[in-house]
């Protein structure tokens, strides 16, 4: 009988996990709570702590496509905020579109990751069908 696979993480990387955590809360509360320069201000480090997690995942597959679908959320995400902190979200952009619909490119980055993880890369390094879920 096959164990099951174990992922562990080493504690640093948890460390710096959990940090991200802590600064995606403060930006995300920031923008609730309308604190302009500190939301704006947790966007850099949020940003890059996502870029880093993913870097250091890139060869653990499902790790890597999930990360880079977070990181390509907490882009959109800072994005929106950006755009209801300077009032340029509800601006015309084009036909209906305003400023904020923007956002949907990097939510769509985020979904076509995991899209492509979930429907050509899972099934063939699993052996199930592609489409299997």
């Amino acid at each position: 009988m096959d164990s099951p696979k174990v992922y562990s993480i080493p504690e640093r990387f948890r460390r710096t996990e959990n940090l991200h955590i802590i600064f995606w809360l403060i930006k995300d509360l920031s923008w609730c709570l309308l604190w302009k320069p500190l939301g704006i201000l947790m966007i850099l480090p949020t940003i890059f702590i996502a870029v880093a997690i993913t870097w250091r995942t890139r060869e653990i597959l499902v790790e890597r496509f999930h990360n880079l679908a977070v990181t390509f959320w907490i882009i959109a995400n800072s994005y929106w905020m950006i755009s209801e902190f300077l009032g340029f979200d509800e601006a015309p952009l084009f036909g209906s579109l305003v400023y904020r619909h923007l956002a949907i490119i990097p939510f769509g980055l985020g979904i076509s990751s995991l899209s492509y993880y979930y429907l050509f890369v899972r099934g063939r390094r699993s052996g199930m069908p592609a489409r299997s879920l």
